[in-house]
């Protein structure tokens, strides 16, 4: 099973957006994916159509028992109205968490522990982190096998990311053996604007290795989709956006193939296997449409 955090220490830049996006493919293509929101404000339990104060059980609920098992795990779970999609919602009650486990051993890794147990139940998780560093982040970035950390093509934001890698380098001090994988997204990109062509410039030149080779666009469809309570590739999945997004999965998927190919799973494997069968495909098709032009000119 892979994990994905979605970080960053700034708002405003499309963490719930691309947590959102991400599940929605993973959904289209019968991967079993669990999303997790622990950002307090309940952004995501929000988009998915969800009242957090309606919801039995959530998140507050898995980080204060005292004895995990699979079975506490698997009722702070809610089934969303689309197959293969399911969500551990936040709620206000998060805010508190830091204080709750304020002086107790191993709180950084009770995600862990508590994913652990539920393996075998989905392919992907995907965690939507609330901007603040604490215990919630910190459960989050320990637990994942990568991490993405969208970034606005604006100035403020890439304030934030740089704290943000400030934050990997205390962790992998705190813990040598922790595992950070990072890719910066560059999200809310508008080519036709000097600011984002900058800021993109930028990255290019100071995250190299570890800059996603694309970005993700300006759609409107991303506000119309959160108002429906579903992710955008539900409304349209050859929008700019959807499309986007879709790049932005299968280039995961292949990283994860080269860094954490035991926890991938046949369903996620299957997508860059068809990716890539495409692309040979299409390959061979130029090269057939180049001999014929050329049988043409020789004949």
């Amino acid at each position: 099973m892979l994990v994905w955090a979605i970080a960053s220490q700034k708002g405003g830049v499309g963490k719930t957006t691309t947590v959102a996006s991400l599940a929605g493919w993973c959904q289209r293509e019968n991967i079993r994916c669990l999303i997790i929101d622990t950002d307090p404000h309940a952004s995501l339990t929000s988009y998915l159509g969800f009242d957090y104060n309606s919801i039995e059980r959530n998140l507050y609920d898995l980080y204060i028992q005292k004895d995990l098992t699979k079975e506490k795990v698997l009722e702070c779970i809610t089934h969303t109205n689309f197959p293969n999609l399911d969500i551990i919602a936040s709620s206000m009650t998060l805010a508190t968490i830091d204080r709750k486990l304020s002086g107790q051993s191993g709180v950084g890794r009770i995600l862990s522990r508590a994913l652990d147990l539920i393996k075998e139940e989905y392919d992907v998780v995907i965690v939507d982190c609330p901007p603040v560093l604490g215990a919630l982040m910190v459960n989050a970035l320990v637990a994942s096998t990568s991490i993405l950390v969208p970034t606005q093509t604006e100035f403020l934001s890439l304030k934030g990311l740089e704290g943000m890698v400030r934050t990997f380098s205390i962790m992998k001090k705190a813990d040598s053996e922790c595992n950070i994988n990072y890719t910066v997204i560059p999200t809310m990109y508008d080519k036709r604007t000097k600011a984002s062509r900058t800021s993109l410039e930028f990255l290019k030149a100071h995250y190299k290795d570890n800059l996603w080779n694309a970005q993700i666009p300006i759609d409107t469809l991303f506000r119309e989709s959160s108002q429906r309570g579903m992710p955008i590739t539900m409304l349209d999945e050859k929008c700019r956006g959807a499309v986007a997004y879709y790049q932005l999965l299968v280039d995961v998927i292949s990283k994860e193939l080269i860094n954490n190919v035991e926890k991938v799973t046949p369903n996620v494997a299957a997508i860059v296997s068809f990716e890539e069968k495409e692309k040979a495909s299409k390959e061979t098709q130029d090269v057939d449409i180049v001999a014929d032009d050329m049988g043409s000119m020789l004949s």
